[in-house]
């Protein structure tokens, strides 16, 4: 249906209509952009550089109000990159939130991978050469996103449409540890009261496409764990936390990548539970999606860019975990860990991601996780902006509004 002749009048805004589908991983929601986005040119990174200076009004009107809210997380497809001129890569993504553009994003790929396998080629040119494995009924691609390739396997129904009632998977880009146990140090000015008379709290650092720190619900200060969750205590106490690890040139080392030797930031702070599992299975819940041969399971809180929760297990917050166990030991190959959310965790009807060590190669600091979990449709927009509408093409948060 053409959007000019269902909105007239609007074509003579100061922006296109902007096309989206609309999916959700574990209950973390995928904004995916399939058209009336800016052009862009060059390689992905190139793309991304050009859509954060040019461009960012673009992600704004998307992701915060009134059009989306402050935990609203998105995608936009890229048909050509370097990696699909090259035949590598089938096709590139963007994943945008409220601070910026993430480097990776797991539950987006879980979601990515049911729509691009459901859609043509006037989405997605190169959709027929996929390849479908009829032994495992799966269709895999490749998706390029900043941090590298991700691996992407599809349950895939006879008809050639993604099966909703089988989990997607993806195969990370190289996971590691770069600090276990590290002590930071909290200047004053960087501590929250639930420390008490602390002056540090100890933490493990990893990457999984992104950089993340990981902390105990109780070193953080909260001896009654993620079971009784003080989310906007938590929430204070990561800020800070990041912030005092932002700020200290001696912890670096935590956010450098050991395969390219380059420079990250880090992307987010994961408070870590590893005694409670799903509340449907002590509970006895009918209905509960049972995850056959699993070995552990362990939840998280996880806050990301600019305080974002994520309501899913955070699909490469999990390839990092994974990454960080194995590293310690307490996760070799061929074991699987559940790894929960506040969220699937209490809802009988969510799942969360399933996390194993794919790939490990002797004498390397790396390994390959594979990350699994369940994506759904929730809807269709076509959005637009009048040029009348002052707020509308740069968007708001009613969490900033009191710094104007």
């Amino acid at each position: 249906m053409d959007p000019y002749t269902m909105l007239p009048g609007l074509a003579d805004g100061p922006i296109k209509p902007i096309t989206c589908v609309e999916m959700h991983t574990a209950g973390e929601p995928t904004r995916i952009l399939w058209s009336g986005f800016p052009e862009l040119t060059g390689t992905l990174l190139e793309q991304r550089a050009q859509a954060k200076e040019k461009h960012d009004d673009f992600r704004k009107l998307l992701m915060l109000e009134p059009r989306g809210h402050y935990d609203m997380y998105g995608a936009i497809l890229r048909s050509e990159t370097e990696l699909v001129a090259t035949g590598e890569a089938d096709i590139g993504v963007l994943f945008i939130h409220n601070e910026g553009f993430s480097t990776m994003c797991g539950h987006a790929t879980i979601a990515l991978g049911r729509f691009l396998v459901d859609v043509d080629e006037s989405i997605f040119p190169r959709r027929q050469q996929l390849k479908y494995d009829s032994v495992s009924g799966t269709t895999r691609l490749n998706l390029h996103v900043p941090c590298g390739i991700v691996e992407v396997s599809v349950p895939t129904l006879p008809t050639g449409k993604s099966d909703p009632s089988r989990s997607v998977s993806f195969v990370s880009v190289p996971s590691f540890a770069t600090a276990i146990s590290l002590q930071v140090l909290l200047p004053e000015r960087y501590r929250w009261p639930e420390l008490g008379n602390r002056t540090s709290v100890t933490a493990d650092f990893a990457y999984g496409g992104a950089f993340y720190c990981l902390i105990s619900a109780e070193e953080l200060g909260f001896p009654g764990g993620l079971g009784e969750a003080e989310v906007q205590k938590m929430d204070q106490a990561t800020k800070l936390l990041k912030e005092a690890i932002v700020t200290n040139p001696e912890l670096a080392f935590v956010t450098k990548d050991v395969v390219t030797g380059e420079q990250g930031y880090l992307y987010s702070i994961m408070i870590t539970d590893t005694s409670l599992g799903h509340v449907a299975v002590a509970e006895g819940t009918a209905g509960f999606k049972t995850q056959q041969g699993v070995d552990s399971e362990e939840s998280g809180l996880c806050f990301f860019a600019n305080q974002q929760i994520d309501r899913s297990p955070t699909g490469g917050c999990v390839a990092a975990r994974v990454a960080l166990a194995h590293a310690k030991g307490a996760l070799v190959g061929g074991e699987k860990r559940v790894y929960n959310s506040l969220f699937t965790r209490a809802y009988p009807a969510l799942s969360g991601f399933v996390g194993s060590v794919f790939e490990s190669v002797e004498g390397r600091q790396w390994v390959r996780v594979q990350v699994a979990g369940y994506a759904y449709y929730t809807g269709y927009h076509c959005f637009v902006v009048e040029k009348e509408d002052g707020i509308g093409i740069d968007g708001f948060s009613v969490k900033d509004v009191s710094k104007y």
